[in-house]
């Protein structure tokens, strides 16, 4: 029973890594890691450190799926955020929801 358990839970956090993995690859292809890293700033902030700021808003999800489309200014510095038109909506869900898990 106890090889069952481990075997199930080793396949689930093999599942998750394969899963962050093609998240980030739909990160990199989108051009989101041309500005951000996953754990270090570049010219936007890190993964993490939006992941850090937004983890206990409700309604982040929603509204940083909005941001990254439309593009945004002011809560990280200066430096804008271009809007980001050409990626698919459900794309940008997908990299908001991997980046809010991020830790």
């Amino acid at each position: 029973m106890k090889r069952l358990i481990a075997a199930c839970a080793m396949g689930a956090a093999l599942t998750l890594a394969g899963a962050a993995q093609a998240n980030e690859k739909l990160a990199q292809s989108s051009g989101c890691m041309t500005c951000h890293g996953v754990d270090k700033k570049v010219i936007g902030p890190s993964y993490k450190e939006i992941a850090a700021k937004y983890r206990n808003d409700k309604d982040a999800e929603a509204s940083l799926i909005k941001k990254v489309k439309a593009g945004g200014k002011g809560v990280w510095g200066d430096m804008p955020m271009p809007p980001n038109a050409h990626v698919k909506d459900e794309d940008i869900k997908t990299m908001v929801v991997w980046i809010l898990a991020t830790k």
